[in-house]
């Protein structure tokens, strides 16, 4: 079995008498990739400050690689690389300038690399970061976290900004890492991103892990929402009987449905009508929350 990387035990954050993470209990192992998943506010940055020491615990600890995340903070930060979900930025300096700054904080750099990260992300190092939009902003945050090829990175919302190709190219380097052994642990509010790259997921809800499941388990929890043109009118009844569809409505030629799990008793059923288009509408991240854990006690 992999060793764990990161571990917490009831950890547990309050801001006065506002609650930022309750109990949270999470294992993180070697050479996975984690997806931190919640709405914004439900507590993924106070975790992620957590572990890293910027703020602490009104009760429980946090450990990364088996050292105490407060006590032995130096040490576990020099093996970590760190995207904030709002970059700090020297605005006066280019963007080389700063990643030479901040690898004269750890040491030196390989430029070479750098060199190939800036290449990869389309970011030109020459330019201020105070003229730079946030997405270019971002590609320097990127850089900077995985220069010096850490056995950690963790990354607070790293798409946020990105343009589409950009992203496609940050989910190689994600690929890269886990290929390398190295872990990732990783915050977001899109559930596409995090289906795409990670292998588990932690669920947090109102700053309490609602769950931690493999993505494979959770791509079979969720609804899809589909709506059904065929060529014909039909009634409700054809699909009385069909495993895991829900809320069926029939308007003429049009299905509209909420499918489970498994498509392929429906794809068997709607088989026997001459089909003309189908429409997927992907659940928000709200709308799982609400499927499946709306009973957890924890709204």
């Amino acid at each position: 079995m992999s060793q764990s990387v990161i571990s917490t035990k009831n950890l547990t954050k309050f801001y006065k008498k506002d609650p930022g993470v309750l109990d949270l209990n999470l294992e993180v192992f070697e050479g996975e990739v984690f997806g931190y998943l919640g709405p914004n506010g439900a507590g993924k940055t106070t975790t992620i400050r957590l572990f890293l020491d910027f703020i602490r615990p009104t009760s429980g600890s946090a450990e990364i690689f088996g050292r105490d995340s407060h006590t032995e903070g130096l040490k576990i930060r020099e093996k970590i690389g760190y995207l904030p979900g709002e970059l700090s930025i020297y605005s006066h300096l280019t963007g080389k300038e700063f990643l030479r700054y901040m690898a004269s904080l750890r040491g030196g750099a390989d430029w070479e690399f750098i060199g190939e990260l800036a290449s990869r992300l389309k970011s030109d190092l020459s330019k201020g970061m105070g003229s730079m939009s946030h997405g270019n902003k971002q590609k320097i945050g990127l850089i900077q976290a995985f220069m010096h090829q850490p056995e950690l990175l963790i990354l607070d919302e790293p798409t946020m900004g990105l343009d589409p190709l950009v992203q496609q190219e940050f989910y190689k380097m994600v690929r890269e890492v886990k290929r390398d052994g190295r872990t990732v642990f990783l915050s977001s509010h899109i559930m596409p991103e995090v289906e795409r790259i990670c292998d588990r997921v932690g669920i947090i809800r109102r700053g309490k892990m609602v769950a931690v499941e493999k993505i494979v388990d959770l791509k079979e929890r969720r609804l899809r929402h589909l709506e059904i043109h065929f060529a014909e009118d039909l009634t409700p009844e054809a699909f009385e009987g069909v495993p895991g569809i829900y809320d069926v409505q029939v308007q003429g030629k049009i299905l509209e449905c909420s499918v489970s799990g498994s498509m392929d008793p429906l794809i068997k059923r709607i088989s026997n009508f001459e089909v003309l288009n189908i429409l997927s509408h992907e659940p928000s991240l709200e709308e799982v929350f609400l499927t499946y854990y709306s009973g957890d006690g924890h709204d």
